[in-house]
């Protein structure tokens, strides 16, 4: 819901950024390794408690996520880049809610679980809609050139970063944000399957 308005904020100056980093021969493959990197490390400080310390890489880590496309941009995009960077993508969301379970499974648990299963059926009606979107030969622009077409929803990246922002701040608390924003998720696949069967019915 908010991607659309963050990407007016965020887009000029990682552009700037990007360009630079092509200059110096990064490519965007090797940003989004090192954004997944960031994320990864970011998830493990989770499971020894180091929350804030998590924080700072959780951030650098989106960072380098919005950078890759940026480089892509300033030099030549290709579709694997684009396959490479949802699959990081998909790998750090389901990384922070495991590192918290791991963290405390009693506590957790129940809720970890219910937030994964509702990231997995999210991200199923994303990359499916997506897929029909392909065949239909749809095009969007909202969120920036992608690679794949990027449907909107209630729940979006940029909702999700803050969810993981305020996990880390509030970690005690994450059982209950955790059945809130999983039951939101719920809802977002929801009406994007019910949008899908209005469009997409023959």
């Amino acid at each position: 819901m908010l991607d659309a308005a963050a990407r007016k904020i965020i887009d000029p100056p990682l552009n700037t950024l990007g360009r630079g980093l092509a200059a110096r021969g990064v490519s965007a493959d090797a940003v989004t390794i090192a954004g997944l990197g960031l994320g990864l490390i970011a998830a493990l400080l989770i499971v020894f408690g180091a929350f804030s310390a998590a924080l700072v890489f959780l951030l650098a880590s989106r960072v380098a996520d919005g950078l890759d496309g940026a480089v892509a941009r300033a030099t030549q995009k290709t579709d694997f880049g684009g396959y490479l960077d949802i699959a990081a993508d998909f790998l750090f969301y389901g990384a922070i809610p495991l590192a918290f379970v791991l963290y405390d499974a009693g506590a957790n648990g129940a809720a970890g679980a219910f937030l994964l299963t509702s990231f997995y059926f999210n991200g199923t009606s994303f990359l499916g809609y997506a897929i029909l979107a392909e065949k239909a030969q749809m095009q969007t622009s909202t969120q920036g050139k992608k690679s794949l077409y990027y449907s909107n929803g209630i729940l979006e990246g940029t909702e999700t970063i803050i969810f993981f922002v305020l996990l880390c701040l509030f970690p005690a608390y994450f059982a209950v944000m955790a059945w809130i924003f999983g039951a939101l998720c719920f809802v977002t696949a929801g009406l994007r399957i019910h949008a899908a069967r209005q469009l997409f019915t023959t």
